[in-house]
Order: C-alpha cells, then structure tokens, then sequence
C-alpha cells in the first residue's frame, strides 16, 4: 500500500462516519417544555455532555500557554474565525438613537449567513464535503440571533455542538483536544467578546445579577479546569485585581473575569453575584464540579435555551443507543 493511501490509525476510525451516512440539515425537535424529556435522553444530549466533560478532562492543569499539537484542521478554523474577525472590522456599527442592539450587526450576520458553507468547506475535506450543510447550521447558530441582536449560552452551546460534528465526522481528532479549547474556542470567545462589544449586543434570556455570566459559561468550566491544583492561585483569587492581571492570558476563567470587570461598573459582588460566592468555594475542583452540575440545570435543561437548538444525523434527536 502507498505512503499516501495508509488507513487511518485505529482511534480515530471510530471517528469517521460510514461512506453511507446520510446528512441532513438540523432542525428543531424541543417545541414544548414536555418535549424536554425526548432531549434528556437522546443521543446528542449524550454526545454533547460527553464532549464537554472530554474536553474538561483534557485541559486539567494546563495553562493557555502550554505547548500542544496544533492540526491543520485547527489552523483552519482559527482562520475561519479570524475571517468573522474581519468582517467585523468591515462593518461597524451604524448610527442610531437606542444604545443597544446595533443594526450593523444584521449585515454583519447576512455576510456568515451566505457564507457559512464556503467557510465550512475550507475546513471539511473534500471526500465529506456531503456534511457541510448540516455542520454549517451550527456555525450560523453559534454567533447570536440577527432578529433580536442579542446572545447567549444557547449560541455558545451551538458553537460547542458545531466543533463536537467536526470530531464525529473525523475532522478534528482525540489528540487534538487541547487545541480545540485552547486555540480554536478561545478564539471565539475573542470573537464574541468583539461583536458584544461592537454591536452592543443583548445578553439572551440573562438573569442579571444571579446568572453566573450575561454571556458564556463553557469558558468558566474548562477554566476552572484548568486552575485545579495550581500551586497559588485559589478560588479566592479570581476577585483579585492583582491576580487577575498578572494571570488572565494563562487562564480561561481569569480571561472572562477580566472582560466582565471592564464592561461592568460598581462593585464585583453586586453586579456578578453568583461568581462572588463561587469566590468563596475551597478548591478548583470543586468549583469545577460545581459548574458542570449548574450548566446541566441552567443551561441544558432550561427550555428557553434548548427550544433553539438543532438536531441532525450527527447530534440525532433519537433515545441514546448503547454499543
């Protein structure tokens, strides 16, 4: 057998979907609060908690900064994203009487929403090029709402859903796991955080005071993750200005701090209630453990959030099915 023609290695086989697989664009499944149990036990429930947990286990004691392998399909989608970045640089926002919801951020959404499956493509090879449809919706979903200019943890989730395909089709692999938070959602969250800022988006169906964040919650999880048993920094650190920035580009979860200290005023414990009595909690695992059980009950069991989210072949809507 020729060099080039080598199958793939055992671990990733599981990976790849059968030549048969037929893909199908996501659609919604959650349509009443009753319809939550169907999303409890099906499959993409199963596949999605699995992936996050992964990839919690995969970023354990590691710093942003650690060095890992980077794949060209993560190179990829880094420039996917750099390519949202820069549409946001060629759209800004409009004049307009209301602070908030800049329209500029419709056009902004109308150039990915054309674009999606040509930017998708760039990172699916060729031979599954039938996925891309279906892999796109996620990207389109992942980004806020273009009617009601807002976003929150159901586009995160989205964003999250979208990189757990590009791993069932075999795009991304099992030793890609650190990039894929590190370098890839990172990225993101950086992207995020730019069209917060610019279009002045509204958090989607935030809780003031007492939501853990107005915007994200995956990045708290893996970076609590992250931090667990780190020589110095503990819990209480993260309330620390000091702390913060002397450790924010090494850490995930100092990263978010940050960005909430610069968009909000006043003090910490009144405008980010839940996170100051987080600040309390003895050790990062706990933390970490303590997230994970908020994020199954605020997020993925809330059906504001669920309601929105797409299901496909590759995050089937069908009961979990074992083997």
């Amino acid at each position: 057998m020729a060099e080039g023609e080598r199958q793939p290695p055992p671990d990733s086989s599981e990976e790849t979907p059968p030549a048969t697989q037929n893909f199908i664009i996501p659609k919604k499944e959650i349509h009443t609060v009753p319809d939550m149990g169907k999303w409890k036990r099906s499959q993409a429930y199963a596949d999605y908690i699995g992936f996050i947990l992964t990839l919690n286990e995969g970023v354990k004691g590691k710093k942003l900064t650690f060095e890992y392998r980077v794949s060209e399909a993560i190179e990829k989608l880094v420039a996917l994203l750099n390519t949202l970045d820069r549409w946001i640089d060629e759209t800004p926002p409009v004049d307009q009487p209301s602070r908030f919801g800049n329209k500029a951020y419709r056009t902004w959404y109308a150039k990915l929403d054309e674009e999606a499956e040509n930017l998708v493509a760039t990172v699916v090879p060729p031979q599954l090029a039938a996925a891309v449809p279906e892999v796109a919706v996620y990207l389109k979903e992942s980004v806020g709402n273009s009617t009601r200019i807002d976003y929150g943890t159901g586009h995160e989730a989205a964003f999250a859903a979208f990189l757990c395909c590009l791993c069932k089709i075999g795009v991304l692999r099992v030793d890609d796991q650190m990039a894929i938070v590190f370098k890839v959602f990172n990225r993101y969250l950086e992207v995020m955080r730019k069209l917060q800022k610019t279009y002045r988006m509204e958090p989607a169906g935030s809780q003031g005071v007492w939501g853990l964040d107005d915007f994200q919650f995956l990045p708290f999880i893996w970076g609590s993750s992250q931090l667990i048993d780190h020589p110095y920094l503990e819990p209480r650190h993260f309330v620390d200005e000091k702390a913060v920035n002397e450790n924010h580009k090494d850490y995930m979860f100092l990263e978010c701090i940050l960005f909430i200290t610069e968009m909000k005023t006043g003090p910490f414990a009144e405008h980010s209630n839940q996170l100051w009595n987080i600040s309390a909690v003895p050790s990062w695992s706990k933390v970490n453990q303590g997230l994970i059980r908020m994020y199954k009950a605020e997020c993925l069991e809330k059906f504001p959030v669920i309601q929105h989210f797409k299901f496909g072949s590759l995050l089937p809507i069908h009961p979990v099915t074992s083997g």
